[in-house]
C-alpha cells in the first residue's frame, strides 16, 4: 500500500468515527419531529414553566429561546432562558 492509499484510508477512517460518534445525538433530533416534548424552564432552581408540546420544539437562532404549539391550549408558546426539553420515547 503506498503513502497516498494510506492517507486516504485514514481519512476515511477518521470520517467514518466522527460520523458514527455523532449518531445517536443527531439521529434522535432529526427523528423527533411529530413527538410530544416536555419543556421545563426555571429561575434560580425554580421551576416557572411546565408544558408539553404538540410536536418538535424549535430553537431560535442566536438566542436562547424556544417555540413550540402547547398540547393543552392549542397555543404557540415562545419561551426562553433556562430550559429543559425532553422527548418522549
Amino acid at each position: 500500500m503506498n503513502k497516498s492509499t494510506k492517507l486516504v484510508a485514514a481519512g476515511v477512517l477518521a470520517a467514518a468515527f466522527t460520523m458514527v460518534g455523532c449518531t445517536d445525538a443527531s439521529w434522535g433530533k432529526l427523528t423527533a419531529y411529530g413527538d410530544n416534548a416536555n419543556v421545563q424552564c426555571y429561575s434560580g432552581g425554580t421551576l416557572i414553566f411546565d408544558s408539553v408540546s404538540t410536536g418538535k420544539v424549535i430553537s431560535e437562532a442566536n438566542s436562547d429561546g424556544y417555540y413550540f404549539k402547547d398540547k393543552k391550549t392549542g397555543k404557540m408558546m415562545e419561551v426562553s432562558g433556562d430550559c429543559i426539553i425532553t422527548y418522549d420515547p
